[in-house]
């Protein structure tokens, strides 16, 4: 029978630590998550992967010499109980090694500045036209607390007032893939920041300006993108989505979209929660095609919109794939693998929004709400706006929006 020295279990106990640390670190890296910026899928992601993996690799080395050094340095020169009296080897005043510590990281931060100056000004080259099956559409992307709205303009160069973007959607930034497609970022209230990780940088979105994007999805497929800009207490809710279409889907699509909601009669499935929707929802959010007899959308009246005066327009509403912001899925499955509406979550939300998405309860006298307000309605209004919310989907279709297949599918 033999016996562990007591010693040698406090030496591997000292070195535990050690040994840990880098397999801690090698396992936080074991992630399989949908916002990777290392996983590029498109031309602008590409380019800055080209310049982060080498950054990261030299930063990387020279961590580890710099903190192999220390070891070794700490080792050599610490002191035991047997020599307290004898002092370690110094190296004050070493002029070549000061020399060459501060000579090399100033030409390797030269060097990585260079390929970063190059790169910075490729992205901001933002020139990108569309391509020519889709004419002059534009692409305006606004930042709201806290979602973002997409406004498809099929003819940007007609500056009248008369001309309104012919598509306004939410949540879902929906592209034809293999093309860059150029990005018009706004706010509508404080500063947000666009993001896909995956297929661009980022690019502030600032109240009474315009910063322009180009993103370019290589396949068709779903990328998730966030708000990189804290803008308040559900920034971290702030989620977003490309799906990227191949071009005759894309097209299919465009036409979709610009069909109206046919407005309902009594007697029709989802008349009553129309009458519902009209009473209380349309003071924020607007739906296509419901429009009093001399064609303007109806509104209510004299109501308190929300800050930005904005809510997401629920036109086509079931060709979306999330709600919320981008932080419910719209679609799940039944039993037998079908895909439904998850009518519990739409519920969930119009019951009590503050209640999974954190927002601003109590709204100050003289201030507009933040977020989707509770508006009180009862379990059979709920029931009845969501029977009418699933009849909103383009005339020839009904059913989940497109499916895709990609890379963070």
């Amino acid at each position: 029978m033999t016996s562990t020295s007591p010693h040698l279990v406090t030496r591997a106990l000292r070195r535990l630590p050690i040994a840990a640390g880098p397999a801690l670190l090698l396992l936080s890296a074991c992630a399989d998550e949908r916002q990777d910026i290392f996983t590029p899928q498109g031309d602008s992601a590409e380019k800055i992967n080209r310049l982060q993996v080498p950054v990261f690799g030299i930063a990387g080395l020279v961590g580890v010499l710099v903190l192999g050094g220390i070891l070794v340095l700490m080792r050599q020169g610490s002191r035991r109980h047997n020599d307290a009296e004898i002092d370690p080897v110094q190296l004050e005043g070493n002029f070549k090694l000061e020399i060459g510590w501060t000579i090399a990281p100033a030409v390797l931060l030269a060097v990585v500045a260079v390929f970063t100056v190059a790169t910075l000004l490729d992205l901001d080259d933002v020139d990108a036209a569309p391509p020519p099956e889709l004419g002059e559409m534009e692409i305006s992307v606004y930042g709201h607390q806290w979602w973002w709205s997409y406004e498809y303009e099929m003819n940007p160069s007609d500056t009248s007032p008369e001309n309104t973007p012919e598509i306004v959607t939410a949540n879902d930034l929906v592209i034809p893939a293999g093309v860059p497609i150029r990005l018009n970022i706004r706010s509508r209230d404080v500063i947000h920041s666009f993001w896909i990780p995956s297929l661009a940088g980022t690019r502030d979105a600032v109240p009474g300006r315009s910063h322009d994007l180009v993103i370019q999805a290589d396949e068709p497929g779903v990328y998730d993108g966030q708000c990189k800009e804290f803008c308040g207490l559900s920034h971290a809710n702030m989620k977003q989505r490309v799906v990227a279409l191949s071009m005759p889907e894309f097209q299919t699509w465009l036409e979709q979209q610009q069909e109206t909601q046919p407005l309902l009669e009594e007697g029709d499935v989802g008349y009553e929660g129309q009458q519902t929707f009209l009473a209380q929802c349309s003071t924020c959010h607007q739906i296509n095609g419901l429009e009093n007899a001399d064609g303007e959308p109806i509104v209510v009246e004299g109501g308190a919109a929300v800050v930005s005066r904005y809510a997401p327009n629920l036109t086509h509403l079931m060709t979306r794939g999330v709600f919320a912001g981008a932080l419910f899925d719209l679609w799940t499955t039944d039993e037998d693998g079908r895909p439904v509406v998850d009518r519990a979550q739409l519920e969930a939300w119009i019951r009590d929004p503050a209640a999974i998405k954190p927002m601003y309860d109590v709204v100050p006298e003289g201030e507009l709400p933040r977020g989707m307000p509770d508006l009180g309605l009862s379990e059979d209004q709920i029931d009845q706006v969501i029977d009418y919310l699933l009849t909103l989907h383009p005339g020839a279709t009904e059913g989940p929006p497109i499916q895709t297949a990609g890379a963070q599918d």
